[in-house]
């Protein structure tokens, strides 16, 4: 026990920004350091679908990390995104607790972020993801696409405001 309270000391004592973030993942900045809440488009009162996520630095400024919830842990998932040199491009993996994940890739024109993904393991046959999220008066909206049965359907739509 005595090992890691230097460590612990380290993490409660360097803010969150206390490593400078790579140059390529600069484009993310505006998402960083905060708490976004979202309500999907398809929610109802009844039915209300909310998302909550987080978006951190992470492994010293080299790495986004994405968390999220949907309506208080009923399905969660786990981003990690990096700077791949070789692709040049940002890379990313999603995990979720429905038990597939996704492997994609990433990068922002015009203001716009893109994010295109493949699927492995079960998603209601769904085999890719496209989605974009633009800021819009300082709201995040997302929308994504899904590549099902050789068509891509429009997806899941949210707008996200930062909570914290």
């Amino acid at each position: 026990m005595v090992r890691w309270i230097p460590l612990l000391l380290l993490f409660v004592l360097r803010p969150a920004w206390g490593w400078e973030l790579d140059a390529k993942l600069e484009p993310l900045r505006p998402f960083l350091g905060k708490v976004w809440r979202g309500e999907f488009s398809d929610s109802t009162p009844d039915n209300p679908v909310i998302d909550v996520s987080q978006w951190q630095p992470a492994l010293q400024g080299k790495a986004v990390r994405i968390t999220h919830s949907l309506n208080q842990g009923q399905y969660e998932g786990e981003t990690l995104m990096v700077w791949d040199e070789q692709a040049d491009s940002l890379v990313f993996y999603y995990f979720t607790t429905a038990g597939f994940y996704t492997k994609g890739t990433a990068y922002a024109k015009d203001g716009v972020f893109y994010f295109h993904e493949r699927v492995a393991g079960a998603a209601e046959g769904v085999k890719e993801v496209r989605s974009e999220i633009r800021f819009v008066d300082g709201e995040m909206h997302q929308q994504a696409f899904y590549l099902k049965q050789g068509e891509w359907v429009k997806g899941h739509s949210a707008v996200y405001q930062a909570v914290h």
